[in-house]
């Protein structure tokens, strides 16, 4: 197998926190956040998590990732689209991003978790009959391009000016900074027909097949025949890598646990979705890099986010990020500060 040739490493974590204590938790991840770029990452990554212990807001929480860093990219994945109005998630973007210095990497889902208890919260009554699908998605997009309000000769009178309406503050780039987070061969379509990059991980929809692997093969040759003519895309690849060459005995012994009660899932499709899961990468970093490197999915794409495990402590997350960082990745061909990012995707007019 070729040895994967890797450009950008990212990693992307759950931002725990104790339910009488959010402030230590996410404090920890936003210090996480720095200590990643310390070391040379290139990217970092919060999930977007409701009724639970994590960020349920991923700008609020970018914004103030933006002024503990300076070079790293800052991503979510991903925003469940059903729970957000397009126009406001739109303007808490563009000012996150504007914040940052232009550094935000967007990851949108359609899934709406917690939808029984959440929906009719939300949306202020019945949600049903709404569109929370990619629809909704492409609102969000029509905003961050800045496209403007009302007809050519609408003006608003704000104290000082007179302006066409449109988001503010309009952060050029950001519309071609929007991922989707897809796991079926429907999605991909959407997401490369739309322009947007593409998140792949550890769940994919097993579509023809029972095999992890070849589903998400599927998914990644689909996403490119898709893709229009000429459109600069990008693939990240998501696997939950857990090295423990510096851990102590203890968290060896933790991180092998964490991976047996996981491994069962992995042995055939769950569910009525027939959802397939990728095995943990865990162990030292010599059969660590002996598995990746086996893995003709990860030979397929430039760019690898780890995704760290839920419910680890600030001290273990911190001991993976080193080892993947001096022991894996230099392996698979990456430099920390030599990344070589695609250009961000174009987006079309038509992205509904």
């Amino acid at each position: 197998m070729t040895t994967p040739a890797l450009t950008s490493l990212a990693f992307l974590t759950p931002g725990n926190f104790a339910d009488d204590d959010p402030h230590t938790g996410l404090e920890e991840t936003l210090g996480l956040f720095e200590y990643g770029e310390q070391l040379g990452f290139d990217g970092a990554w919060i999930r977007q998590r409701h009724l639970e212990h994590g960020v349920g807001s991923a700008a609020v929480f970018l914004a103030a990732a933006g002024q503990r860093t300076d070079r790293i990219e800052l991503g979510t994945a991903v925003i469940p689209i059903g729970y957000e109005n397009p126009f406001r998630l739109a303007e808490d973007l563009a000012l996150a991003d504007v914040l940052s210095r232009r550094r935000l990497q967007v990851g949108f889902s359609t899934g709406m978790p917690h939808a029984e208890l959440l929906g009719d919260l939300v949306h202020d009554g019945d949600w049903r009959g709404f569109d929370l699908s990619y629809g909704r998605i492409a609102r969000v997009l029509t905003h961050l391009r800045g496209d403007y309000l009302g007809g050519p000769d609408t003006v608003i009178h704000s104290p000082g000016n007179v302006q066409r309406p449109r988001l503010q503050p309009h952060s050029p780039g950001l519309a071609r900074r929007i991922w989707y987070g897809a796991g079926s061969l429907r999605s991909v379509r959407w997401a490369a027909g739309s322009g947007l990059s593409l998140l792949t991980g550890n769940i994919v929809t097993g579509e023809g097949t029972d095999d992890f692997t070849t589903a998400q093969l599927n998914l990644l040759a689909e996403y490119r025949r898709t893709l229009p003519a000429g459109t600069p895309a990008r693939v990240a690849l998501g696997r939950v890598v857990v090295p423990f060459d510096s851990a102590d005995a203890a968290g060896r012994a933790r991180y092998r646990a964490y991976a047996a009660s996981r491994h069962e899932r992995t042995l055939a499709p769950q569910g009525p979705k027939r959802t397939l899961f990728a095995p943990d990468v865990v162990g030292t970093a010599e059969q660590i890099l002996e598995q990746l490197t086996a893995d003709p999915v990860l030979a397929e794409v430039s760019e690898l986010r780890l995704e760290l495990p839920y419910e680890f402590h600030r001290e273990e997350y911190e001991q993976i990020l080193h080892d993947v960082r001096h022991l894996i990745a230099p392996e698979l061909g990456w430099r920390a500060g030599s990344t070589a990012v695609p250009a961000a995707v174009g987006q079309g007019s038509d992205v509904g």
